[in-house]
């Protein structure tokens, strides 16, 4: 009998960790077969981002998916992430959405709910761990580990005896930054043995170089079960490679009895996948010790990084990552993992790309300073809370203590568009992204987006277009850097570029091409640029609102001929997966409108104008 189990996590937070989170279900399948016959204690393959990653960029139905999976993983258990009462999503959701979301991810195949809140308030993990009891499957409760003036092994040995007083079957010590050292996880782990008699899962990104001595010295202290990444996608901000673990336990009193060759059989295949996703790959993924400060998680940094591409942005990484901590510890110290990260790291790249410090501050910030993520740890700056929430109360019961069931009410909304219970909960998560989904899926236009040749595009950039360069234009000179781009082959395709450091996005409408050979043009008529922001007017007054960052509008509040204030909210953007109220520069009348819900809008462009009284 093996001393220590593993789970497998190249299904979903390898990929998520260090490729965006874009692998898709067509390259998981092939594998399968080999990975189920490994014998891991799980394959987490489903949770996490993996459920926004595929309504939103690879048009996958995710229920699907892992109903595929589960077909092509008949003796495995799956396992999947889930974030308490946040389920999937970036909001409390109420208890019987909880319990229908459980009910329908162990109908369509999960065993294995790994259950956590950003906040370590358990108040928030109750009724998933309830709710996968009751459809006998297995609840790990986990304990998402961070550092902090108020985070010390007293703080985590009561969240431990906590869950096991729940009902979890297993203990979970998420380390998803990679901050733990090797001493700290023996001093960890060792305590929470001595109070609790549940079998210790440890789960520690190797963003900081330490993960590996941490599993081992988390092993020699009682923990049982330990998550490691196939070698294709281990390491840096993903996991300690399976290989590598297995072998190092080969022999002892530890021995996995997992068989190497057939691992590497697994390697094999996954590394000629990850060739395919190569525009998701990202200098920030590797192994980087400034993780021990910024705390960002491994499964963020890869989309972070990305996110920051395309706004044109990815130079400011540096300042954004300093930030980061600093927003962090306005909030009261919170872990940075789904949601909080997110909630953090948008904060921090607002405070960076506006330059100045909550001169915009999300509705996600507002909702945390006013307690309906949870409890903070620790006190949160008061003139930061003051600035963004006034004397607005703060809830102190549990946060969905306050909601009302929604269920009936989501099936409403999505009707006409909802085919099934699983369509509900996939509106329930992400509505007006569902809504689009759903749309194209039923009128069957699902389109991913594309994956680039990479030989072709390496081909395009050295025959077409320089990526720096200088223009001259009506005398004054800029500097512009292209940082990313849309897809090509469209006949109106985004180019995102930093002008004299300032991003930008410029649409091109080709209009006609040129074949170009050696360099040189074979006199067919040259294509024109249609430049501007969307076709909106640039900013020409202070009346003029614009916004920080790339985004699409989620609701636009006021209307032509409506009086506002200097500070009132007049359009609502999402731009990296979080809500951001827009406010009026000035006071006065609404006298034009430039866009609507659902529009893409960039930086620099006047999305709505307002006559200063």
């Amino acid at each position: 009998m093996a001393k220590v189990y593993v789970s497998e996590l190249v299904l979903r937070d390898g990929h998520q960790s260090l490729i965006a989170t874009r692998m898709r279900t067509d390259d998981m399948l092939p594998i399968c077969s080999k990975l189920d016959a490994i014998d891991f204690w799980s394959l987490e393959a489903w949770g996490g981002a993996t459920f926004d990653a595929c309504v939103r960029f690879l048009k996958e139905d995710p229920w699907e998916r892992l109903k595929k999976l589960r077909k092509a993983l008949p003796n495995s258990r799956i396992q999947m992430l889930l974030r308490g009462q946040n389920l999937l999503g970036y909001r409390h959701y109420s208890d019987d959405v909880v319990r229908a979301f459980v009910k329908q991810s162990a109908d369509s195949g999960v065993d294995v709910f790994r259950i956590f809140d950003a906040m370590n308030d358990l108040r928030n993990l109750r009724v998933s761990v309830e709710s996968v009891k009751k459809v006998g499957k297995h609840a790990e409760g986990a304990i998402s580990y961070t550092t902090s003036p108020v985070h010390d092994i007293a703080h985590f040995v009561a969240l431990a005896k906590e869950l096991e007083s729940m009902g979890c079957d297993t203990l979970a010590i998420k380390d998803m930054a990679g901050l733990l050292t090797p001493q700290t996880t023996q001093n960890l782990v060792k305590a929470i043995r001595a109070e609790v008699s549940l079998p210790i899962h440890l789960h520690s990104h190797a963003t900081s170089g330490l993960a590996a001595m941490c599993l081992l010295k988390g092993i020699e202290n009682g923990a049982t079960i330990l998550d490691t990444c196939n070698s294709s996608f281990s390491e840096g901000a993903s996991h300690p490679t399976t290989e590598s673990i297995v072998a190092a336990l080969q022999g002892t009193e530890y021995d996995t009895g997992l068989n190497i060759a057939a691992l590497q059989e697994i390697t094999a295949y996954f590394r000629e996948v990850r060739k395919k996703y190569w525009q998701f790959e990202s200098e920030f993924t590797g192994v980087d010790t400034r993780v021990l400060i910024n705390q960002v998680p491994g499964g963020m940094i890869s989309n972070l990084s990305n996110q920051l591409k395309e706004q044109g942005a990815l130079n400011r990484m540096d300042e954004v990552l300093a930030e980061i901590p600093r927003v962090r510890e306005d909030l009261g110290f919170p872990p940075l993992v789904t949601p909080t990260s997110q909630i953090v790291g948008t904060q921090a790249v607002l405070n960076v790309m506006t330059g100045a410090r909550y001169k915009s501050v999300t509705n996600e910030v507002k909702n945390y300073l006013l307690g309906q993520y949870g409890k903070a740890p620790a006190a949160v700056n008061t003139d930061v809370k003051n600035a963004a929430v006034g004397n607005a109360e703060v809830i102190l019961c549990r946060p969905a203590d306050l909601l009302d069931d929604e269920m009936d009410k989501l099936r409403i909304e999505s009707e006409g568009l909802a085919k099934s219970e699983e369509d509900v909960l996939t509106y329930a998560m992400f509505p007006d992204l569902a809504k689009t989904f759903l749309q194209e899926r039923n009128a069957g236009s699902l389109k991913a987006e594309p994956l680039l040749n990479k030989e072709s595009a390496a081909t395009s950039a050295a025959r077409y277009a320089p990526n720096e360069f200088k223009v001259t234009l009506h005398g004054e000179t800029f500097h512009i850097k292209l940082t990313g781009s849309g897809h090509h082959g469209e006949e109106q395709r985004p180019f995102y570029v930093s002008v004299d450091g300032i991003a930008e996005e410029v649409i091109v409408e080709t209009l006609s091409e040129i074949e170009v050979s050696g360099g040189k043009s074979n006199g067919k008529k040259k294509a024109v640029a249609a430049v501007g922001s969307n076709g909106r007017p640039r900013p020409a007054h202070e009346g003029c609102v614009t916004t920080a960052m790339p985004g699409s509008i989620v609701e636009v509040k006021v209307k032509i001929g409506d009086k506002v204030n200097a500070g009132d909210a007049v359009l609502v953007i999402e731009a990296m997966k979080m809500e951001n109220e827009i406010q009026a520069p000035k006071s006065g009348i609404v006298i034009a409108i430039h866009v609507k819900k659902g529009d893409s809008v960039s930086p620099d462009e006047s999305l709505l104008e307002i006559q200063p009284s």
